[in-house]
């Protein structure tokens, strides 16, 4: 890990940590795909936590929609890539509003199997005072989602950038234009032209170099002293 690296956890966690103290929160880290979102995630959620702060880590990959919905309007169709690839209304239901103000704090952090398309059996949790529910995940500045978020996150990738190191995961090419990548990046603009998500973020991270990541945006009560 690159000092610069390190550095901008460590300012993350601290912001975490510093936001809202009293009650439960609701960080998201947001990014393409291949952007880098769940490493970040699983590197800031043990620093919040060693600052004394409970942390929920969550990813919105947990919560897909069963194989037939995600494909039915087209194995390659964008569209359905962008609006039919998860369950949000069990996201909700099951994680989010249970840790917002008034909720029970009682939640799942799992619902749909995505490689064996099938639902977990739900395990449900009680959530420790003023924990900070960390979640990663595409498309989660979309309506619907992005009032829930106290603190929220953008990681901004080039395409020609994020497939290739999404391509590391899998079979897939690692060729931004090719035809078998049209689904998601196509979808994934989609998303980027209609909801912003730069701008609506509280942290915008310029991240195509992982060892020199660049802060490109940085405010209101994304500071740790707010």
């Amino acid at each position: 890990m690159s000092g610069a690296h390190a550095t901008l956890l460590n300012r993350l966690a601290a912001a975490i940590v510093a936001l809202h103290p009293g009650r439960i929160i609701r960080v998201a880290i947001d990014g393409v795909d291949g952007a880098g979102k769940t490493t970040l995630a699983d590197a800031v959620a043990p620093l919040v936590a060693a600052q004394g702060r409970p942390t929920i880590r969550a990813s919105v990959d947990d919560f897909h929609q069963p194989r037939a919905l995600r494909y039915a309007r087209g194995r390659h169709s964008p569209d359905g890539f962008y609006l039919d690839s998860y369950d949000y209304d069990s996201f909700r239901t099951l994680l989010l509003d249970p840790l917002s103000q008034g909720g029970s704090g009682r939640y799942a952090a799992k619902r749909f199997d995505l490689d064996n398309d099938r639902p977990f059996d739900l395990v449900m949790q009680q959530a420790e005072p003023a924990s900070a529910l960390i979640i990663d995940g595409i498309f989660l500045h979309r309506s619907g989602l992005r009032s829930y978020w106290d603190l929220s996150i953008f990681l901004k990738v080039d395409f020609e950038i994020s497939v290739p190191r999404g391509a590391q995961r899998g079979p897939s090419s690692d060729v931004a234009d090719a035809a078998s990548n049209q689904r998601y990046v196509d979808g994934q603009k989609r998303y980027l032209g209609e909801c912003d998500p730069e701008r609506r973020a509280d942290i915008v991270i310029g991240y195509n170099d992982l060892r020199g990541p660049i802060i490109l945006k940085w405010v209101g009560s994304a500071h740790p002293s707010s």
